[in-house]
């Protein structure tokens, strides 16, 4: 029998027009033929999965629905939320607890790389370079002037358990720095202020499944904004070019690097790790443990790069944590 896959899309933060893109894309991706596929709705206000152009409530006790008197329990979760509650490791959770097996980070891994600040200076401790940085969290005392002190400009400041880039700028001069912040937390409850990298910006994408550990090629990231913005990754206001421009030794070194954190965080299924290249030098910006999956998104990209089918990767990864957690 085929297995019901629910793709699990939505969320509560501004990110969710991003989830539902993925949702698209993951949908498209994964072999009909072999499972039997729902998009399943997460929001604020209502859980429902979707079949035949018609929606229908979730049960939560076991997450399920019934349509036309027939209850549908899923096999595994596809999970493709892009912030809370499916980046940070709630909704991981919770499908642990109904022993539901999924697609990406467990628990730990999910709520470690969530934040930024966290992650970063975690990964740090085992000697890898990261942007300096500062963490304010509401109700924080804070002076502008002494984290440009400590930090120089320009800075980025960017929410910290945040993505996609939404409020999130570069500042130039001190006196613009205090209004960054206050778009920052009028996204997130912390704001991460980071010091500013100059070089060639990179992402590597990974993923352990049946077949072993799978690097993927490099993709270079060019834009012309003043850096890789909201516009740039939805509005295609950048050039991403695969495999990145870079020499072989680089690359291999962050490929390396990059096993090594889905190593370190205990990570599961895709990851994506992003970095600048600063004077031969590859600089750890961020972990993002549920990378952005339409047509035109990087891991698509690499997959194809590499000489893959990316049905044949997604099945790898379904079947390898379904066996893992099932068997």
């Amino acid at each position: 029998m085929k297995k019901n896959i629910a793709i699990i899309w939505g969320g509560y933060s501004s990110e969710k027009e991003v989830s539902e893109r993925s949702a698209q894309g993951i949908y498209s991706f994964i072999d009909k033929d072999k499972y039997n596929l729902y998009k399943v709705k997460i929001d604020k206000e209502v859980w429902v999965a979707e079949q035949m152009n018609e929606t229908f409530p979730i049960d939560k006790n076991d997450f399920s629905f019934t349509a036309d008197g027939t209850k549908i329990l899923f096999d595994f979760a596809y999970i493709t939320i892009h912030g809370t509650p499916g980046e940070d490791g709630v909704l991981q959770g919770y499908l642990d607890m109904l022993d539901i097996p999924y697609s990406n980070c467990g628990v730990l891994a999910s709520a470690l790389t969530f934040s930024k600040f966290t992650c970063n200076n975690f990964l740090k401790s085992f000697g890898f370079n990261v942007a300096g940085s500062v963490i304010l969290r509401s109700n924080d005392s804070y002076n502008t002037e002494a984290i440009v002190k400590k930090l120089g400009l320009p800075v980025f400041v960017k929410p910290n358990i945040g993505g996609s880039s939404f409020a999130t700028t570069k500042v130039k001069e001190v006196s613009h720095l205090q209004n960054a912040i206050d778009a920052a937390f009028g996204e997130a409850s912390e704001v991460m202020v980071e010091s500013f990298i100059s070089g060639t910006e990179v992402t590597c994408g990974c993923y352990r499944a049946g077949k072993g550990f799978q690097y993927l090629p490099l993709t270079e990231v060019v834009t012309k904004n003043e850096f890789f913005d909201y516009n740039a990754k939805y509005k295609g206001e950048v050039e991403e070019i695969t495999p990145a421009r870079i020499p072989d030794d680089v690359a291999k070194q962050i490929q390396e690097q990059t096993e090594q954190i889905y190593h370190l965080i205990g990570a599961k299924g895709i990851i994506r790790a992003d970095y600048i290249i600063s004077g031969g030098v590859p600089v750890l910006l961020e972990v993002n443990t549920t990378p952005g999956m339409t047509e035109t998104s990087f891991i698509p990209q690499q997959v194809r790069a590499a000489g893959l089918n990316i049905a044949d990767v997604m099945t790898d990864i379904i079947e390898y944590e379904y066996n893992r957690i099932k068997k």
